[in-house]
């Protein structure tokens, strides 16, 4: 068993599983719930995406050779609500395509190369657990966001309540 091929698939499959989650619930939305945001301490979900995109493309062009936050992010920016819901899903998918492109270019003899994330050294095994992790948060706010905003009208992305 090679356990290194076998890490690099399942976190291929965990990223696409939390994409494809997210992606389910923003296609239940209507556009202009896509730019909702509850207060002015709260995130729309165009927001989320929009700093997803950001540090998707940070952390994953030339992830093994530079640092993992490029000089060039605008941070502060990923959080102006400035984006038209068609945007979003472009902006989306961008970012995720980085991703993948960097994922699928790891070998397995790298995994425990060392690459940096705001300067702090992560082998390139804790960086994908890192990101993972971010991910996942941010798709679960959008889960959760895109449910309140349906109210009632939520079709259940698991197994619904009471079947």
């Amino acid at each position: 068993m090679n356990v290194s091929f076998h890490y690099l698939d399942n976190m291929k499959k965990l990223y696409r599983y939390y994409k494809l989650l997210a992606e389910k619930a923003m296609q239940q939305l209507e556009p202009q719930q896509m730019l909702y945001s509850h207060n002015v301490d709260s995130n729309s979900i165009a927001t989320i995406v929009k700093h997803m995109h950001g540090n998707m493309l940070s952390r994953w062009t030339d992830f093994l050779t530079t640092d993992g936050e490029k000089p060039n992010r605008n941070r502060d920016g990923e959080f102006e609500n400035d984006l038209s819901a068609e945007k979003v899903f472009e902006l989306w998918e961008e970012g995720w395509a980085c991703v993948f492109s960097a994922l699928d270019n790891i070998e397995e003899d790298q995994l425990l190369f060392t690459v940096y994330i705001r300067k702090e050294a992560h082998t390139v095994m804790e960086a994908i657990n890192r990101q993972l992790a971010h991910y996942s948060y941010h798709a679960g706010q959008i889960v959760y966001a895109a449910k309140m905003l349906k109210q009632g009208e939520w079709q259940s992305l698991s197994i619904p309540r009471k079947k």
